[in-house]
C-alpha cells in the first residue's frame, strides 16, 4: 500500500539528494588519545564516535584459546534525537545493537592472532538523523583500523528504505530520518569488502 510521496516531482528527496545518492561523509581518525584506536564519523547529520581498547588480556570468564573475544557496547546520547530520552545503558535496543555489531566486527578481525585476549569496542551515537546503525558499523571499522588491529577485510554498512513516486515504489539508499518518515521498512546491510559476504 503506497505511503506518502517523499520524492519531489523532479525525483529528489527532501534534503535534495537523488534516490541512489549517499549523504556527505566526513571522518577523522585518532580523535582520542587514551584508546588504542578511535574514529569520528559523520554521514549527513548522523554523528558517531567509536573507540577501541586492546587487544589486552581477557577476563578469565571470557578467555578463549581459539582467538580474541570481541566485546562491543552501543549507546545513544540522550540528546541524539529530536526528543530527549533517558536511555539506560544495557536497554534492550542497545543490547541487540551491541550483539549485531560484535557479530559484524568478529567476522572481519583476524581473531586467531590473539588467543586469550579481548578487544573492547565502544560506539556512541551523538546525533541520529537516520541510518545510525550503519554509521556505527563504519565508525567501528575505522577505529579498528586506527588501532592497528589486523583485519581480514573492512566491514562496510549501508541502509536503504522505500519511497513512493507516481504510485510506484522506489528504493532510497542511505536513508535519512525524513526518508524513514513514511513508516516503511528500513533495511541495513553490513558486508565484508573482499568477499561481499553479508555479516548483518
Amino acid at each position: 500500500m503506497p505511503g506518502p510521496e517523499l520524492l519531489s516531482t523532479q525525483g529528489l528527496r527532501q534534503d535534495g539528494r537523488r534516490p541512489n545518492e549517499l549523504r556527505r561523509i566526513h571522518c577523522k581518525l585518532g580523535v582520542f588519545t587514551q584508546p588504542d584506536g578511535s574514529a569520528y564519523l559523520e554521514q549527513g547529520n548522523t554523528k558517531v564516535l567509536a573507540a577501541v581498547y586492546g587487544p589486552h588480556q581477557a577476563q578469565k570468564s571470557k578467555a578463549s584459546t581459539e582467538g580474541v573475544v570481541v566485546n562491543c557496547q552501543y549507546s545513544m546520547a540522550t540528546f541524539s534525537t529530536g526528543e530527549r530520552k533517558n536511555r539506560p545503558r544495557g536497554d534492550r535496543k542497545s543490547q541487540e545493537m551491541s550483539l549485531h555489531l560484535r557479530q559484524a566486527l568478529t567476522a572481519a578481525i583476524k581473531t586467531e592472532l590473539y588467543p586469550r585476549s579481548q578487544i573492547d569496542v565502544y560506539v556512541e551515537v551523538l546525533q541520529d538523523d537516520g541510518s545510525a546503525y550503519s554509521v556505527c558499523v563504519n565508525a567501528a571499522t575505522l577505529a579498528l583500523v586506527d588501532a592497528g588491529i589486523p583485519l581480514r577485510a573492512y566491514v562496510v554498512s549501508c541502509s536503504a528504505s522505500m519511497a513512493w513516486r507516481d504510485g510506484r515504489p522506489e528504493p532510497l539508499v542511505d536513508a535519512a530520518r525524513t526518508d524513514q518518515a513514511s513508516g516503511g521498512c528500513l533495511l541495513t546491510v553490513a558486508a565484508i569488502t573482499n568477499t561481499g559476504r553479508g555479516v548483518l
